[in-house]
This record gives structure tokens, sequence and C-alpha cells, in this order.
């Protein structure tokens, strides 16, 4: 185990932890929400602290960026543990250990991750697959390594962390893919155990801070569809930056909502056009393979071709359009 970096010790051993916006007070002997902080003796660990349970070289499409460093790989590691609880969990079999007495995974050392990163060709790790917040201490000290390596780093993430963490990772952070579930509070606390506003929050603050920022909502049917839903949910990206883009993508019946349909592709559509409507520059609908190329915003040449996940830049250079000069938001060295 290793001693968290950000928490404050209470009165009688109890500790605050301070990465999430959950708070948790966590008596000793006890863990966080997340199952995987723990106090022990009034000390906060991490019991995932260099010890991944999924690790995978990806398209940095598939995280999903589709506007930094397209066409190359990531470096994919998560851990167990999640802050969320949400009922569609794409990947409920890592993200709730709180019933287990020990914590799965495989023990790597930071420094080995980046090795490996490097030996692969990999420019950047992404921090993934569940929420990395909850493993903060592995994202800063391999994140440092990484970066005198020239290596970036990504955050795949629900947003749903505090001011104290955001300003505590900044520093090693390029990235970020941010979940933007719903624009309900009442979805956020029902259906996956949260609230809306401190996601808001990180999406303005990473923005602010200039981390390339992309936006995810998966499209849930009858929970988070409807058109006043997703209007609201593109009219907030639109009023950060249009340029920010937006990924809308299918959901499939998943975990305690397996008995629901996928996401149709009328749904999806219908979504698409509401983003672009609303002001979005660029709206993808990521998981289904159709409208995944980049088109250049004013004279509509094609920037960026995608094979759902395998991005190639056809018409870019320097981050800009061949043919009219545009700039194109993005990270692209």
């Amino acid at each position: 185990m290793k001693e968290c970096y950000l928490y404050d010790k209470l009165p009688g051993k109890k500790v605050c932890c301070k990465v999430c916006s959950h708070y948790c007070t966590i008596n000793d002997g006890s863990r966080g929400i997340c199952g995987v902080r723990e106090n022990n003796n009034g000390n906060l660990c991490s019991l995932v602290y260099e010890k991944v349970v999924a690790m995978s070289i990806d398209p940095i499409e598939k995280k999903p960026l589709y506007h930094f460093l397209p066409g190359s790989k990531a470096f994919s590691v998560g851990t167990v543990g999640c802050n969320f609880g949400c009922l569609f969990c794409q990947n409920a079999d890592i993200s709730f250990p709180r019933e287990e007495k020990t914590v799965s995974g495989e023990d790597i050392t930071c420094s080995k991750i980046v090795d490996l990163a490097r030996e692969q060709g990999c420019k950047t790790i992404a921090y993934t697959y569940n929420e990395p917040i909850i493993f903060i201490e592995m994202v800063k000290d391999a994140g440092l390594l990484a970066h005198e390596k020239g290596i970036k780093n990504i955050l795949v993430t629900n947003g749903y962390m505090t001011e104290e963490v955001f300003e505590f990772l900044k520093c090693v952070i390029d990235g970020m893919n941010i979940d933007l579930k719903s624009f309900s509070d009442d979805f956020y606390t029902k259906t996956c155990r949260g609230k809306l506003q401190p996601v808001l929050d990180t999406i303005e603050r990473a923005h602010e801070a200039g981390v390339w920022v992309e936006v995810t909502t998966l499209v849930v049917p009858g929970e988070n569809d409807s058109e006043e839903e997703l209007t609201k949910i593109a009219k907030f990206i639109v009023g950060i930056d249009k340029n920010i883009p937006w990924h809308i993508s299918r959901f499939h019946p998943m975990y305690k909502m397996s008995n629901k349909q996928a996401t149709s592709i009328h749904s999806l559509k219908r979504a698409y056009d509401i983003g672009k409507a609303a002001g979005l520059k660029y709206v993808y609908m990521g998981n289904v393979g159709e409208n995944a190329a980049t088109a250049c915003f004013k004279c509509g040449a094609e920037l960026i071709n995608r094979d759902v996940y395998e991005g190639k830049l056809v018409g870019l250079e320097n981050g800009k359009c061949f043919e009219c000069g545009t700039k194109l938001g993005g990270v692209f060295e």
C-alpha cells in the first residue's frame, strides 16, 4: 500500500479523502466509495498503486480522442475500483471490487509502464478503463516520468473530481475525455451515484487550464435521450468552446441495464443533428462507424479520415487545413 497524496486527518483516526467530489469521511479500517482507498490506522492508503488490472495498446481514437495526436497509439492502463456506481457500466467486472477483501491486479512499477509505452512507440499513456482519479498516485508518478521521456498523458474520466485534485494533476495531464452522462442531477444521483455540478466544473476547469478536452455522452434510451436533455448538453459545451468535440456513443445493454434495448442509429443521428444545430463544430457518432471523419469547418475539406478507431491525416498539416489554412482545434504534435 502507498499513502495517498490528498487527504485530511480527522479526530478519532478518521480521514477525509479529497480526491473526488464525494469527499468520503472514512473510519479506521474502512474504505471509501471507490473501494480502493483505505484508512489504515489514521492514514489513507491506496490499494491499487502500481497494481494494474488492464493494460493494452490502443488507437488514440478508441479513448475516444479525435483531435489529439490522431493516428497514434496510446498505452492504456487501469486498476480496479470506481467512485461512481453507474447502472449501465461497461466495465463493471473491474469497477466494483467493493465486496472483495483483496484487490486484484498485476504488480508493475510506474517506471515500467513508461518504459513499455516507449518501447511500443506510444505517444501517450492513457489512464482509463476504470476511473483514474481513484489512482491519482500512480497517475502523478507515472505522468511525471512520461513527460521526462517525451510521452503525453491523457485521462478518460467521469469528471467527478475535486478542484484540489485537478490542481494537483494538471501539470502532467495533456488531454482529457470527460463523460457528461446527463444534464440532470436526478439522473446522476439515481443512475450514477453522483451529482452533475462537479462534472460541469471539471470540464470548465480543464478547458480554462489549457488541457485539451473532448466530451462523451453515452445515449441511453429512455434515460438521457430526450431532445431537451441533449440540447442542454450541447449548449453547455458550446458555452465553453464550440471547438470542443462531442462524442455521442451508442449504449449496449450492460450490467444492471441489461434488459434495455441498444440505442438506435436514428437516435444517435438525432443527437448528432442537435449538437450541430446548437453550434458545435465537431460532433461524432463515436462507436458506430458513421460521421467519424473530421472535415474543415470552413471549407468542408476532409482533414482526418477514420475507420471507426483508426485515424489518418489526409488534409491536415501543422494543425491547419490543406485547402484553406483554417486551424483545427486540438493537439497534433
